[in-house]
């Protein structure tokens, strides 16, 4: 038995959800992996998978088994990119995701420039402002804005992002300008929310601290976009970083509020699985982005007034 093939079914399964998607991933049919799972079953003498007519769900075995199959396979593909990447010049496939905020204002206009630099390196690239699971959807960085957190994955930090809160002239007018973050109890926040999203509650700072306030409003999307969009528009207050409305505030069409009370504790970061060994690929767009950001000025620390 080819118990590391079982075990790549196995993941595809997980990840996947169900046994019929798996097996369109991996071009087997449902009957195929069904029996490659109940296989792998019988050799560990554990029942991964409860199945019902329905849906098929994990098991509290199979939920240790996955974890360790994420590193086993992470550890086969850092000794696969030694030997590939040992003496040559960086290449391989490099699998990046980032928010389509910083995507669209940025990436996708370098990514270009980086494959020039490096040909041997193909770049898959998928913009989401859902969170994502670098291992268990098989990316090698993400790019994410906002307070760096706690993790099982490394980080280097490409610069300071603090986050602030723009309004149209025109809603400013309409609804008045707060004046403390309590305030905004009585105004229309436009929140980014998707499955896992922080966005209802706003981060600020005075002399206790940092902490945080919920926020409501009449209208949230899974696209950050969206909400540029709508406070142009005049609906209400959005939640941004600089950079991603700074032409709309040099044209005077969004203005910066509260400014005072916003922390500078956010920041691009490069994040990503690699514990032992970082790949030539995934380092070499690290130091690509650290050079590229370092040299775009709106990417500032502080916000132009």
């Amino acid at each position: 038995m080819d118990i590391f093939d079982d075990m790549r079914v196995f993941a595809s399964v997980v990840e996947k959800g169900s046994f019929s998607e798996a097996g369109r991933a991996l071009r087997m049919s449902p009957a195929l992996v069904s029996s490659r799972i109940a296989r792998l079953e019988g050799h560990l003498g554990v029942t991964l998978f409860i199945r019902t007519t329905r849906k098929v769900s994990i098991t509290e075995a199979g939920k240790l088994y996955y974890d360790d199959c994420l590193d086993i396979r992470r550890r086969v593909e850092e000794a696969e990119s030694r030997i590939i990447e040992g003496s040559d010049a960086p290449k391989g496939t490099l699998k990046v995701t980032s928010s389509s905020s910083f995507g669209n204002a940025f990436l996708i206009h370098k990514i270009p420039e980086f494959t020039a630099r490096y040909p041997d390196i193909h770049v898959q690239y998928r913009m989401t402002d859902a969170l994502v699971d670098l291992l268990a959807d098989g990316l090698d960085i993400s790019i994410r804005i906002g307070p760096l957190v706690d993790s099982s994955l490394k980080s280097r930090i490409l610069a300071p992002c603090p986050r602030y809160i723009f309004a149209s002239p025109e809603y400013l007018l309409r609804a008045s300008t707060p004046e403390t973050p309590h305030d905004l109890v009585h105004h229309n926040c436009l929140l980014l929310r998707f499955p896992g999203s922080k966005q209802f509650r706003w981060r600020f700072m005075d002399k206790n601290g940092i902490y945080e306030l919920p926020v409501s409003g009449s209208l949230d999307s899974n696209n950050g976009a969206a909400l540029t969009e709508w406070a142009l528009a005049g609906v209400g207050l959005i939640f941004k970083t600089y950079w991603e409305v700074a032409e709309h505030v040099k044209a005077g069409k969004l203005v910066p509020v509260l400014t005072g009370y916003m922390p500078n504790d956010a920041y691009i970061a490069a994040l990503y699985p690699y514990d032992r060994y970082l790949p030539p690929r995934v380092r070499v767009f690290i130091d690509f982005l650290a050079e590229q950001i370092k040299t775009t000025p709106y990417f500032s620390s502080t916000l132009p007034l």
